[in-house]
């Protein structure tokens, strides 16, 4: 459920400030004011989204597009950038934090710390039935979209 007091929505209404960086009808992108390294950045959508799959095609990909195009001028901008990670997490125990869709644009150098934390469950080859039978439950998901 979409709580219209969670800070995006604070600020895409106005009630708080942040540092922009582009705007248009579909989104809004901001600096993040506690950025994983200098230049983070949030790109969000102005209709009210917790999750990804609440948004059309259109506007997921625009917010996508919106992102390419400022992970571009992050690293021409002069701020530290070598490479730069695209972070959406959707739902609570993917670690989003917000109730409301935020793509991350990070900018990554060598040696900055930050990486993907794995336990010690994961990253394990799975068989290929396991394999098969999971895209097969997936391909059905689909709604009819082949799968090979």
């Amino acid at each position: 459920m979409y709580d219209d007091q969670n800070i995006f929505a604070r600020i895409l209404r106005g009630e708080l400030p942040c540092y922009k960086l582009y705007e248009d009808a579909v989104c809004l992108a901001f600096l993040d004011i506690f950025p994983v390294n200098p230049g983070h950045l949030l790109v969000i959508p102005k209709q009210k989204a917790v999750s990804l799959s609440e948004l059309d095609a259109a506007t997921a990909g625009h917010l996508l597009m919106t992102a390419q195009k400022l992970a571009d001028s992050l690293r021409v901008s002069g701020v530290r950038c070598e490479g730069v990670n695209f972070w959406l997490s959707d739902g609570a125990e993917a670690g989003q934090e917000v109730p409301h869709v935020h793509l991350h644009v990070i900018p990554r150098f060598k040696g900055d710390g930050f990486g993907w934390k794995v336990g010690p469950n994961n990253r394990k080859a799975l068989p290929a039935g396991e394999l098969e039978a999971l895209a097969s439950a997936i391909c059905r998901a689909q709604g009819g979209v082949p799968c090979s």
